[in-house]
Protein backbone atom coordinates (compact mmCIF):
# COMPACT_ATOMS: atom_id res chain seq x y z
CA UNK A 1 0.00 0.00 0.00
CA UNK A 2 2.23 2.77 -1.31
CA UNK A 3 1.64 6.48 -0.77
CA UNK A 4 1.58 8.62 -3.92
CA UNK A 5 3.58 11.86 -3.96
CA UNK A 6 1.68 14.93 -5.17
CA UNK A 7 4.50 17.39 -4.53
CA UNK A 8 7.48 17.36 -2.18
CA UNK A 9 6.20 16.29 1.27
CA UNK A 10 2.55 16.08 0.15
CA UNK A 11 1.10 12.61 -0.43
CA UNK A 12 -2.11 10.81 -1.30
CA UNK A 13 -2.64 8.16 1.39
CA UNK A 14 -6.27 7.21 0.77
CA UNK A 15 -7.95 3.95 -0.21
CA UNK A 16 -9.27 2.39 -3.40
CA UNK A 17 -12.67 0.71 -3.23
CA UNK A 18 -12.59 -1.50 -6.30
CA UNK A 19 -15.82 -3.35 -5.53
CA UNK A 20 -18.38 -0.77 -4.37
CA UNK A 21 -21.28 -0.69 -6.84
CA UNK A 22 -23.96 1.20 -4.93
CA UNK A 23 -23.30 4.44 -3.07
CA UNK A 24 -26.56 5.15 -1.21
CA UNK A 25 -28.67 4.70 -4.35
CA UNK A 26 -26.06 5.85 -6.85
CA UNK A 27 -24.72 3.11 -9.14
CA UNK A 28 -20.91 3.18 -9.09
CA UNK A 29 -19.96 0.81 -11.91
CA UNK A 30 -16.32 1.92 -11.76
CA UNK A 31 -15.94 1.72 -7.96
CA UNK A 32 -14.60 4.66 -5.96
CA UNK A 33 -11.74 6.01 -3.90
CA UNK A 34 -11.70 7.63 -0.48
CA UNK A 35 -8.96 10.23 -0.64
CA UNK A 36 -6.86 11.28 2.33
CA UNK A 37 -3.82 13.53 2.04
CA UNK A 38 -0.68 13.73 4.20
CA UNK A 39 1.44 16.88 4.59
CA UNK A 40 4.85 16.34 6.17
CA UNK A 41 6.07 19.51 7.85
CA UNK A 42 6.99 20.54 11.39
CA UNK A 43 3.39 19.69 12.17
CA UNK A 44 2.38 16.43 10.48
CA UNK A 45 -1.09 16.94 9.00
CA UNK A 46 -3.64 14.52 7.56
CA UNK A 47 -6.51 15.90 5.50
CA UNK A 48 -9.57 13.66 5.95
CA UNK A 49 -9.65 9.91 6.46
CA UNK A 50 -11.47 7.08 4.65
CA UNK A 51 -14.50 4.85 4.95
CA UNK A 52 -14.19 2.75 8.11
CA UNK A 53 -13.56 -0.61 6.43
CA UNK A 54 -10.62 0.86 4.48
CA UNK A 55 -8.83 2.37 7.50
CA UNK A 56 -6.04 -0.21 7.58
CA UNK A 57 -5.23 0.53 3.94
CA UNK A 58 -4.89 4.23 4.77
CA UNK A 59 -2.72 3.52 7.83
CA UNK A 60 -0.40 1.32 5.77
CA UNK A 61 0.08 4.10 3.23
CA UNK A 62 0.74 6.69 5.93
CA UNK A 63 3.28 4.33 7.53
CA UNK A 64 5.27 4.23 4.28
CA UNK A 65 5.94 7.94 4.82
CA UNK A 66 5.86 8.57 8.60
CA UNK A 67 4.75 6.87 11.80
CA UNK A 68 0.97 7.59 12.04
CA UNK A 69 1.42 8.20 15.77
CA UNK A 70 3.31 11.39 14.88
CA UNK A 71 0.31 13.08 13.23
CA UNK A 72 -0.34 16.45 14.88
CA UNK A 73 -3.42 17.64 13.00
CA UNK A 74 -6.33 15.83 11.35
CA UNK A 75 -8.29 18.16 9.09
CA UNK A 76 -11.94 17.11 8.84
CA UNK A 77 -13.37 18.84 5.78
CA UNK A 78 -16.60 16.82 5.95
CA UNK A 79 -18.35 14.65 8.55
CA UNK A 80 -19.92 12.08 6.21
CA UNK A 81 -18.64 8.60 7.05
CA UNK A 82 -16.88 7.95 3.75
CA UNK A 83 -14.62 10.85 4.82
CA UNK A 84 -14.52 10.48 8.60
CA UNK A 85 -15.04 6.74 9.15
CA UNK A 86 -11.35 6.13 9.82
CA UNK A 87 -11.17 8.75 12.58
CA UNK A 88 -11.84 6.51 15.62
CA UNK A 89 -9.15 3.98 14.66
CA UNK A 90 -6.71 6.74 13.66
CA UNK A 91 -7.18 8.53 16.98
CA UNK A 92 -6.28 5.31 18.79
CA UNK A 93 -2.90 5.51 17.03
CA UNK A 94 -2.41 9.29 16.83
CA UNK A 95 -3.58 9.94 20.36
CA UNK A 96 -2.27 13.52 20.55
CA UNK A 97 -3.63 14.63 17.19
CA UNK A 98 -5.97 17.62 17.22
CA UNK A 99 -8.99 17.59 14.91
CA UNK A 100 -9.34 20.79 12.89
CA UNK A 101 -12.82 21.39 11.53
CA UNK A 102 -15.68 23.87 11.25
CA UNK A 103 -18.12 24.46 14.11
CA UNK A 104 -20.75 22.40 12.33
CA UNK A 105 -18.10 19.77 11.63
CA UNK A 106 -17.34 19.45 15.35
CA UNK A 107 -21.05 19.11 16.16
CA UNK A 108 -21.47 16.46 13.47
CA UNK A 109 -18.42 14.45 14.53
CA UNK A 110 -19.57 14.49 18.15
CA UNK A 111 -23.00 13.17 17.13
CA UNK A 112 -21.49 10.49 14.91
CA UNK A 113 -18.77 9.16 17.21
CA UNK A 114 -19.60 10.32 20.78
CA UNK A 115 -15.92 10.86 21.57
CA UNK A 116 -14.30 13.57 23.67
CA UNK A 117 -11.65 14.52 21.11
CA UNK A 118 -9.50 17.64 21.06
CA UNK A 119 -10.87 20.08 18.48
CA UNK A 120 -9.72 23.32 16.90
CA UNK A 121 -12.54 25.23 15.21
CA UNK A 122 -11.78 27.19 12.05
CA UNK A 123 -13.85 29.69 10.08
CA UNK A 124 -13.68 31.37 6.67
CA UNK A 125 -10.20 32.70 5.96
CA UNK A 126 -8.54 31.13 9.01
CA UNK A 127 -5.05 29.69 8.63
CA UNK A 128 -3.20 26.88 10.38
CA UNK A 129 0.58 27.12 10.76
CA UNK A 130 2.30 23.83 9.88
CA UNK A 131 5.88 25.12 10.04
CA UNK A 132 7.26 25.81 6.57
CA UNK A 133 3.73 25.82 5.22
CA UNK A 134 0.27 26.88 6.26
CA UNK A 135 -3.24 25.73 5.42
CA UNK A 136 -6.13 28.12 4.91
CA UNK A 137 -9.82 27.26 5.05
CA UNK A 138 -13.04 28.29 3.33
CA UNK A 139 -16.46 27.16 4.52
CA UNK A 140 -18.64 25.77 1.72
CA UNK A 141 -21.91 24.94 3.51
CA UNK A 142 -24.39 22.70 1.65
CA UNK A 143 -21.83 21.55 -0.92
CA UNK A 144 -23.30 19.16 0.01
CA UNK A 145 -23.71 19.06 3.85
CA UNK A 146 -23.91 22.00 6.30
CA UNK A 147 -20.44 21.22 7.70
CA UNK A 148 -18.53 21.20 4.41
CA UNK A 149 -15.34 23.19 4.02
CA UNK A 150 -12.29 23.12 1.74
CA UNK A 151 -8.60 23.48 2.59
CA UNK A 152 -5.94 25.27 0.55
CA UNK A 153 -2.15 24.88 0.67
CA UNK A 154 -0.79 28.18 -0.74
CA UNK A 155 2.85 27.08 -0.97
CA UNK A 156 1.96 24.27 -3.38
CA UNK A 157 -1.23 25.90 -4.74
CA UNK A 158 -3.26 22.78 -3.94
CA UNK A 159 -7.00 22.99 -3.28
CA UNK A 160 -8.29 20.09 -1.20
CA UNK A 161 -11.77 20.35 -2.64
CA UNK A 162 -13.72 17.88 -0.49
CA UNK A 163 -16.78 16.62 -2.40
CA UNK A 164 -16.42 19.27 -5.09
CA UNK A 165 -14.76 18.11 -8.32
CA UNK A 166 -14.91 14.44 -7.28
CA UNK A 167 -15.81 11.30 -9.18
CA UNK A 168 -16.66 7.79 -8.05
CA UNK A 169 -13.87 6.10 -9.96
CA UNK A 170 -11.43 3.39 -8.85
CA UNK A 171 -8.09 3.20 -10.63
CA UNK A 172 -4.48 2.80 -9.56
CA UNK A 173 -3.62 6.01 -11.46
CA UNK A 174 -4.04 9.09 -9.30
CA UNK A 175 -3.92 11.98 -11.77
CA UNK A 176 -6.28 13.25 -14.46
CA UNK A 177 -3.73 13.21 -17.27
CA UNK A 178 -3.10 9.48 -16.75
CA UNK A 179 -6.62 8.49 -17.80
CA UNK A 180 -9.03 9.21 -20.69
CA UNK A 181 -10.42 12.72 -20.26
CA UNK A 182 -13.87 11.76 -21.62
CA UNK A 183 -14.34 9.10 -18.94
CA UNK A 184 -13.28 11.45 -16.15
CA UNK A 185 -15.69 14.19 -17.27
CA UNK A 186 -18.52 11.65 -17.58
CA UNK A 187 -17.87 10.39 -14.04
CA UNK A 188 -17.54 13.95 -12.70
CA UNK A 189 -20.84 14.84 -14.38
CA UNK A 190 -22.54 11.77 -12.91
CA UNK A 191 -21.18 12.68 -9.48
CA UNK A 192 -22.49 16.24 -9.76
CA UNK A 193 -25.87 15.13 -11.14
CA UNK A 194 -26.51 12.63 -8.35
CA UNK A 195 -24.98 14.37 -5.34
CA UNK A 196 -24.32 18.07 -5.85
CA UNK A 197 -27.10 19.17 -8.26
CA UNK A 198 -29.59 20.40 -5.59
CA UNK A 199 -26.95 22.80 -4.28
CA UNK A 200 -26.10 24.66 -7.49
CA UNK A 201 -26.55 28.08 -5.90
CA UNK A 202 -24.16 27.19 -3.09
CA UNK A 203 -21.67 25.78 -5.61
CA UNK A 204 -21.72 29.07 -7.53
CA UNK A 205 -21.00 30.97 -4.29
CA UNK A 206 -18.16 28.59 -3.48
CA UNK A 207 -16.67 28.94 -6.95
CA UNK A 208 -16.83 32.72 -6.63
CA UNK A 209 -15.14 32.59 -3.22
CA UNK A 210 -12.35 30.37 -4.58
CA UNK A 211 -11.86 32.31 -7.82
CA UNK A 212 -9.07 34.43 -6.38
CA UNK A 213 -6.88 31.45 -5.49
CA UNK A 214 -3.97 30.30 -7.61
CA UNK A 215 -4.71 26.62 -8.17
CA UNK A 216 -2.24 24.20 -9.73
CA UNK A 217 -3.86 21.06 -8.36
CA UNK A 218 -7.36 20.10 -7.14
CA UNK A 219 -7.33 17.15 -4.76
CA UNK A 220 -10.94 16.02 -4.18
CA UNK A 221 -12.26 13.45 -1.72
CA UNK A 222 -13.16 10.90 -4.41
CA UNK A 223 -11.55 9.89 -7.67
CA UNK A 224 -8.51 11.31 -9.44
CA UNK A 225 -6.56 14.48 -8.69
CA UNK A 226 -6.82 17.30 -11.23
CA UNK A 227 -3.49 18.79 -12.30
CA UNK A 228 -3.87 19.23 -16.08
CA UNK A 229 -7.60 19.80 -16.73
CA UNK A 230 -8.21 22.25 -13.90
CA UNK A 231 -9.77 24.99 -16.01
CA UNK A 232 -11.92 22.46 -17.84
CA UNK A 233 -13.43 20.93 -14.68
CA UNK A 234 -14.05 24.37 -13.15
CA UNK A 235 -15.87 25.47 -16.32
CA UNK A 236 -17.97 22.31 -16.28
CA UNK A 237 -18.91 22.96 -12.64
CA UNK A 238 -19.94 26.50 -13.49
CA UNK A 239 -22.17 25.16 -16.28
CA UNK A 240 -23.73 22.39 -14.18
CA UNK A 241 -24.23 24.62 -11.13
CA UNK A 242 -26.01 27.29 -13.19
CA UNK A 243 -28.46 24.68 -14.58
CA UNK A 244 -27.34 25.52 -18.10
CA UNK A 245 -29.05 23.11 -20.51
CA UNK A 246 -28.82 22.04 -24.14
CA UNK A 247 -31.69 21.62 -26.61
CA UNK A 248 -31.92 17.96 -25.76
CA UNK A 249 -34.58 15.57 -24.46
CA UNK A 250 -34.39 12.62 -22.10
CA UNK A 251 -37.33 10.24 -22.46
CA UNK A 252 -37.73 8.03 -19.38
CA UNK A 253 -40.37 5.33 -19.06
CA UNK A 254 -41.39 1.89 -17.95
CA UNK A 255 -44.02 -0.28 -19.57
CA UNK A 256 -46.23 -3.21 -18.54
CA UNK A 257 -47.37 -4.62 -21.90
CA UNK A 258 -45.46 -2.42 -24.32
CA UNK A 259 -48.00 0.36 -24.84
CA UNK A 260 -46.12 3.05 -22.90
CA UNK A 261 -42.97 1.95 -24.73
CA UNK A 262 -44.73 2.62 -28.05
CA UNK A 263 -45.64 6.09 -26.77
CA UNK A 264 -42.00 6.70 -25.80
CA UNK A 265 -40.97 5.95 -29.36
CA UNK A 266 -43.68 8.28 -30.73
CA UNK A 267 -42.37 11.05 -28.44
CA UNK A 268 -38.82 10.33 -29.63
CA UNK A 269 -39.97 10.61 -33.27
CA UNK A 270 -41.33 14.10 -32.60
CA UNK A 271 -38.04 15.36 -31.17
CA UNK A 272 -36.06 13.63 -33.89
CA UNK A 273 -38.21 15.20 -36.62
CA UNK A 274 -37.51 18.64 -35.15
CA UNK A 275 -33.76 18.02 -35.05
CA UNK A 276 -33.65 17.92 -31.25
CA UNK A 277 -31.30 15.35 -29.74
CA UNK A 278 -33.21 12.80 -27.67
CA UNK A 279 -32.23 9.80 -25.56
CA UNK A 280 -34.76 7.07 -24.73
CA UNK A 281 -34.09 5.32 -21.41
CA UNK A 282 -36.17 2.47 -20.06
CA UNK A 283 -36.23 2.25 -16.28
CA UNK A 284 -36.17 -1.51 -16.66
CA UNK A 285 -32.74 -1.29 -18.31
CA UNK A 286 -31.15 1.93 -16.98
CA UNK A 287 -30.30 2.88 -13.42
CA UNK A 288 -31.77 6.15 -12.16
CA UNK A 289 -28.30 7.57 -11.41
CA UNK A 290 -27.25 7.00 -15.04
CA UNK A 291 -30.47 8.65 -16.22
CA UNK A 292 -29.69 11.70 -14.07
CA UNK A 293 -26.32 11.99 -15.81
CA UNK A 294 -28.30 12.62 -19.02
CA UNK A 295 -30.90 14.82 -17.32
CA UNK A 296 -28.32 17.31 -16.02
CA UNK A 297 -27.86 18.89 -19.46
CA UNK A 298 -31.31 18.26 -20.95
CA UNK A 299 -33.91 21.02 -21.51
CA UNK A 300 -36.77 18.51 -21.96
CA UNK A 301 -37.56 15.80 -19.40
CA UNK A 302 -40.23 13.37 -20.62
CA UNK A 303 -41.55 10.71 -18.25
CA UNK A 304 -43.97 7.93 -19.15
CA UNK A 305 -45.84 5.51 -16.91
CA UNK A 306 -48.66 3.04 -17.32
CA UNK A 307 -51.40 3.29 -14.71
CA UNK A 308 -51.07 0.47 -12.20
CA UNK A 309 -54.20 0.17 -10.06
CA UNK A 310 -54.83 3.91 -9.69
CA UNK A 311 -51.28 5.23 -9.67
CA UNK A 312 -47.79 5.23 -11.05
CA UNK A 313 -45.76 2.20 -12.01
CA UNK A 314 -43.34 1.64 -9.06
CA UNK A 315 -40.13 2.20 -11.02
CA UNK A 316 -41.47 5.49 -12.38
CA UNK A 317 -42.58 6.60 -8.93
CA UNK A 318 -39.08 5.86 -7.62
CA UNK A 319 -37.43 7.83 -10.42
CA UNK A 320 -39.72 10.83 -9.91
CA UNK A 321 -38.94 10.86 -6.17
CA UNK A 322 -35.22 10.79 -7.00
CA UNK A 323 -35.60 13.51 -9.65
CA UNK A 324 -37.56 15.78 -7.33
CA UNK A 325 -34.95 15.44 -4.60
CA UNK A 326 -32.14 16.40 -6.98
CA UNK A 327 -34.15 19.45 -8.07
CA UNK A 328 -33.07 20.31 -11.63
CA UNK A 329 -34.28 23.82 -12.50
CA UNK A 330 -35.72 25.56 -15.58
CA UNK A 331 -36.79 22.44 -17.49
CA UNK A 332 -39.70 21.55 -19.74
CA UNK A 333 -41.67 18.46 -18.72
CA UNK A 334 -43.79 16.10 -20.79
CA UNK A 335 -45.90 13.41 -19.12
CA UNK A 336 -47.15 10.42 -21.11
CA UNK A 337 -48.59 7.01 -20.47
CA UNK A 338 -51.05 4.26 -21.32
CA UNK A 339 -53.96 3.00 -19.25
CA UNK A 340 -56.81 0.54 -19.23
CA UNK A 341 -59.62 2.43 -17.48
CA UNK A 342 -58.43 4.97 -14.87
CA UNK A 343 -55.47 6.75 -16.46
CA UNK A 344 -54.33 8.54 -13.30
CA UNK A 345 -50.58 8.08 -13.86
CA UNK A 346 -50.13 10.93 -16.34
CA UNK A 347 -51.66 13.49 -13.98
CA UNK A 348 -49.41 12.22 -11.20
CA UNK A 349 -46.31 12.69 -13.36
CA UNK A 350 -47.49 16.22 -14.18
CA UNK A 351 -48.00 16.93 -10.47
CA UNK A 352 -44.35 16.11 -9.74
CA UNK A 353 -43.23 18.24 -12.69
CA UNK A 354 -45.28 21.15 -11.33
CA UNK A 355 -43.73 20.70 -7.89
CA UNK A 356 -40.31 20.84 -9.57
CA UNK A 357 -41.26 24.13 -11.24
CA UNK A 358 -41.10 22.75 -14.78
CA UNK A 359 -42.93 24.29 -17.72
CA UNK A 360 -45.39 21.66 -19.05
CA UNK A 361 -46.07 20.49 -22.56
CA UNK A 362 -49.49 18.95 -23.25
CA UNK A 363 -49.55 15.40 -21.90
CA UNK A 364 -49.89 12.29 -24.06
CA UNK A 365 -52.24 9.40 -23.19
CA UNK A 366 -53.44 6.26 -24.90
CA UNK A 367 -55.97 3.66 -23.78
CA UNK A 368 -54.88 0.04 -24.03
CA UNK A 369 -52.81 -0.45 -27.19
CA UNK A 370 -52.14 2.62 -29.38
CA UNK A 371 -52.63 2.07 -33.11
CA UNK A 372 -50.22 3.24 -35.78
CA UNK A 373 -52.58 6.15 -36.45
CA UNK A 374 -52.62 7.03 -32.73
CA UNK A 375 -48.84 7.09 -32.63
CA UNK A 376 -48.55 9.20 -35.76
CA UNK A 377 -51.10 11.65 -34.37
CA UNK A 378 -49.15 11.91 -31.10
CA UNK A 379 -45.89 12.56 -32.95
CA UNK A 380 -47.45 15.22 -35.17
CA UNK A 381 -49.18 16.96 -32.27
CA UNK A 382 -45.96 17.11 -30.25
CA UNK A 383 -43.97 18.34 -33.24
CA UNK A 384 -46.30 21.33 -33.32
CA UNK A 385 -45.47 22.20 -29.71
CA UNK A 386 -41.69 22.00 -30.02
Amino acid sequence: MEAVKLTEDVYWVGAIDWNVRNFHGYLTQRGSTYNAYLIVDEKITLIDTVKENHTEEMLQRIAKVIDPAKIDYIISNHVEMDHSGGLPALKEVATEAQIVTSAKGKAGLEMHYQQDWDYQIVDNGDSLDLGQRSLSFALTPMVHWPDNMVSYLPSEKILFGNDAFGQHFADWHRFDDQLPYEILIEEAKKYFANIVLPYGRQVMKALEALSGLEIEMIAPSHGVIWRTYIQEIIEEYQKWASNETEEKAVIVYDSMWGSTEKLAQAVYSAFDAQGIKATVMSLNDNHISDIMTEVIEAEYICVGSPTLNNGLFPTVASFLTYLKGLAPQDRVGLAFGSYGWGGQSVKQVEKVFTECGFELLDSVKAQYIPTADDLESITNKLKGEL
